[in-house]
């Protein structure tokens, strides 16, 4: 049985409300259909796949987690790097753009309001 892709993240979050707007204003993705959990929480879907699933816990603001995660960053494949660039750039954020020419793709790295590294791939 081999692997055939990652299906989501999950991120613990103490700032639902504002982690659900990040992603949205700011990837472009939308919160959708979850299973009725008895936590709080929000799937954020990109296209038809919920690929962030956020689970709201108590605490103060910071990293989502009380346990040093080893997970540096996770990625997505996008399209329209221009109209990304400009939302980054409307909405404020501050973002690293790096081209990997040996791969074809320009990365921007961005982070969501609890500092999770996520980069967005764009083929060239």
């Amino acid at each position: 049985m081999p692997l055939v892709k990652l299906d989501h993240v999950n991120v613990r979050t103490t700032q639902l409300d504002a982690m659900v707007s990040w992603y949205t204003t700011v990837l472009g993705m939308r919160s959708g259909e979850r299973p009725n959990f008895p936590f709080p929480g929000a799937w954020m879907y990109a296209g038809d796949s919920a690929t962030v699933h956020l689970v709201g816990i108590e605490g103060s603001p910071a990293a989502g987690s009380e346990v040093a995660l080893k997970l540096e960053h996770f990625a997505f494949a996008a399209t329209d790097m221009a109209s990304f660039e400009t939302r980054l750039q409307e909405c404020g954020e501050r973002y690293e753009r790096s081209e990997v020419p040996s791969f074809n793709i320009v990365q921007f790295n961005v982070w969501d309001p609890d500092g999770n590294h996520i980069h967005i791939d764009f083929s060239i």
